[in-house]
């Protein structure tokens, strides 16, 4: 059973918000999450963009299938044109009678040299005001390493500290991101773009993507409302917690899942398989015969669509006091075995033309963690992974991502002392832990067929923690 933030209520109580202001403590707002029947973009959306900005068209091509309202900033008179071409509806953004807005998204892709950043100045100073709570910010630009000359190369690069700086001055779980999209990628945006705009996103801020040229086409008969429609996907670790958000969001999308667990664990995941539809497999992914086992069954079943490395343990101690059955469970479990399964499947080709490999990686394996070498040394091995195996499956029309979850709302943080679960809880500009659905998400997104132009990203879902990169 997952640990109520019993704060969280109290401070959105009449009396607690009185007291906690006056005192200041931290006032978290609730999250407010997706949930069907509610709008898939949080509108309406203000832009703006810097001369010579690319990412126009993209833009609101997504904004106009929604739909959403628009308006635009004072310095981007060009969009009217690209509204009416799109049949998109829109209108001048006033800060004294536009009222509030639900995103903000600023080109920032023609910025050429540091002088242009005042820019994006001008339009987070007269706008961020204007943002609703649990609003967005999406700054857009070119990777760094992608500018024609020096002066750009250090301007795009100056983007990731004003876009982490906005995360944590908009507050009230306005979240910031920076899409950087390569010459040539304009097109694979449009699943970054509909994510970070949407409340599927609630709990990730001052997160940095990189989207490159696709790896494949989209699939035939893509439904943006039902992306896994089709697909079969197969989760480890998924019998409760984050693996069980995991399954439970892919079914929900239309995806059949193969739910993986050790044995132990044979009654809460056959409960799980039976909720969502999907099927069983209990195992032990450290075994000997796992990855031939998983193989088969991927076989079986004309191969897997999707691939989530989801299984985790912790054993702390530190190093000093830390047995070495300790350490090479957690490395055998959190790292070995998700390289040991991922060969072998490449190995037999079971993934799927167009396929994903989702990793679950932590903020740990980007911070380290006091009492926690073994669990920090297999998440940053898990980046590690991630990154030796992108060109790989690119090479193959297939990609693989990770998500590195900070403090998430499970059995696992349950477990810790309460001074530690609380400062885990705020210690970040959302000032409140995360859920299982927040990292389920994000995997989804990373795993949509339309995510084509994703591949070796590491992804924060902490809220925008203190802690780590």
């Amino acid at each position: 059973m997952m640990a109520r933030d019993r704060y969280l209520a109290f401070a959105n109580s009449p009396f607690g918000k009185k007291l906690t202001g006056a005192i200041g403590l931290p006032q978290p707002t609730p999250l407010e999450r997706f949930a069907p029947g509610r709008p898939d973009l949080l509108g309406p959306v203000i832009v703006g963009a810097a001369q010579g900005g690319r990412l126009a068209a993209p833009l609101a091509e997504l904004l106009a299938a929604a739909p959403v309202a628009t308006l635009f900033h004072g310095e981007y008179a060009g969009w009217t044109d690209i509204a009416a071409q799109h049949r998109l509806m829109t209108g001048r953004f006033d800060a004294k009678s536009s009222g509030t807005v639900g995103s903000a998204v600023f080109d920032a892709t023609g910025i050429a040299d540091p002088d242009d950043l005042a820019a994006i100045y001008r339009f987070f100073h007269d706008t961020i005001r204007s943002i609703a709570r649990n609003g967005r910010i999406l700054v857009l630009g070119t990777p760094p390493e992608d500018a024609p000359n020096l002066a750009g190369r250090i301007a795009q690069r100056a983007l990731e500290g004003i876009v982490r700086s906005l995360g944590k001055e908009a507050q009230h779980n306005i979240a910031a991101q920076l899409l950087y999209v390569a010459p040539g990628a304009e097109g694979a945006a449009n699943s970054s773009l509909r994510f970070f705009l949407s409340p599927r996103s609630a709990y990730v801020s001052g997160q940095v993507v990189r989207i490159g040229k696709p790896v494949a086409q989209d699939t035939d008969g893509y439904d943006s409302h039902a992306p896994h429609a089709g697909r079969t996907v197969l989760v480890t670790g998924a019998a409760r917690g984050i693996g069980a958000a995991i399954a439970e969001v892919f079914a929900r999308d239309g995806a059949k899942v193969i739910c993986l667990d050790v044995p132990q664990s044979t009654a809460d995941l056959l409960a799980l398989a039976q909720r969502i539809g999907g099927e069983r497999l209990t195992l032990d992914i450290t075994a000997p015969e796992a990855p031939k086992t998983i193989v088969e069954d991927a076989m079986a079943r004309g191969g897997y669509d999707v691939v989530v490395h989801n299984a985790g343990i912790t054993r702390d101690k530190t190093i000093a006091n830390m047995t070495p059955d300790a350490w090479n469970i957690v490395m055998n479990v959190n790292l070995v075995s998700a390289l040991r399964i991922t060969e072998a499947l490449l190995d037999a080709d079971a993934l799927k033309p167009n396929g994903r490999v989702v990793c679950v990686s932590s903020i740990a394996g980007n911070a380290g963690n006091l009492g926690q070498t073994n669990y920090a040394a297999s998440k940053a091995g898990v980046i590690g992974m991630v990154q030796g195996f992108a060109p790989v499956l690119a090479a193959r029309g297939a990609t693989i991502n990770a998500v590195a979850p900070g403090f998430i709302e499970t059995q696992m943080t349950n477990a810790i002392p309460l001074t530690i679960r609380e400062a885990g809880r705020r210690m970040n500009a959302m000032a409140q832990g995360g859920q299982p659905v927040d990292v389920a998400e994000t995997i989804s997104w990373f795993a949509d067929p339309a995510s084509v132009g994703l591949n070796g990203n590491v992804v924060r879902v902490c809220g925008q923690s203190l802690i780590g990169a």
